[in-house]
């Protein structure tokens, strides 16, 4: 049986997961600054769980993004080390892809089959929106992309999803920041909506087994990640003119 290792910190929740003859392994905690330190050893105890080594495993996967910018250098660096230095492939991992097979994880463990269109929508900081389409099959079968990932505003992306002429699924932290924004227009179709994670790991580990049959191995030295956003945080003023902003909306 392939031996899969995968690691995420392109958000707030570090996941790692494990995919081998003896079973699949999850890891997940607090990642943000944390992955960086923790990463590796947290992926050496994986492996070690497992009764396995580094040198045990066929390829290692990672989210490449879109996400956190510092989370997303770390498991790149981190996989891309262990992947030199056992000689071994990586798999690259759609970050808001995760999100689409963690939802159809969640609706096959209520008994429920979540299929067709699937707009994913994370926070993406700075009052932005992370956002990706995908085509989902159900119970099983790869995703696929549909709309790529890119940047929007909630007003702009509110606008594209109301546009939309199939009944859609949505999923990913931004519904809950973004509520009144993104909830669906007021006499339009009800949306099925899956606004928490259940959990990152398992469906990492469901996305590097697809990646893995798709032949989506490649040298490490190719590994990197995919930044939607150019620019990273704001500047001081902004901050303050964001707050001023929001502080003025709240009046009545």
């Amino acid at each position: 049986m392939t031996v899969l290792l995968a690691l995420d910190s392109s958000t707030e929740v570090m996941a790692i997961a494990l995919s081998s003859p003896a079973g699949e392994f999850h890891f997940e905690a607090e990642g943000g600054p944390q992955a960086s330190v923790r990463l590796l050893p947290e992926t050496q105890a994986l492996l070690a769980q497992a009764g396995l080594r580094l040198g045990d495993v066929d390829a290692i996967a990672f989210g490449r993004g879109p996400g956190a910018f510092t989370g997303l250098r770390a498991a790149c660096a981190v996989v891309q080390g262990l992947a030199f230095g056992v000689g071994k492939p990586v798999l690259a991992i759609d970050s808001l892809m995760l999100v689409a097979e963690d939802a159809r994880q969640q609706a096959a463990a209520q008994g429920q089959a979540l299929s067709g269109l699937v707009w994913v929508a994370m926070d993406a900081r700075m009052g932005e929106i992370y956002a990706a389409a995908f085509r989902v099959p159900a119970p099983t079968g790869p995703l696929l992309e549909v709309q790529p990932a890119a940047l929007y505003k909630p007003a702009a992306l509110a606008e594209l999803l109301d546009a939309q002429t199939e009944d859609f699924a949505l999923a990913g932290s931004a519904l809950a920041l973004f509520a009144e924004a993104l909830a669906a227009p007021e006499g339009g179709r009800p949306r099925r909506v899956w606004p928490q994670t259940h959990s990152r790991a398992r469906a990492l580990a469901a996305l590097a087994r697809q990646a893995w049959a798709q032949g989506g191995a490649m040298d490490a030295a190719l590994a990197m990640p995919v930044y939607v956003r150019d620019k990273v945080a704001q500047t001081t003023q902004e901050r303050l003119d964001a707050r001023a902003a929001q502080a003025t909306a709240g009046r009545p």
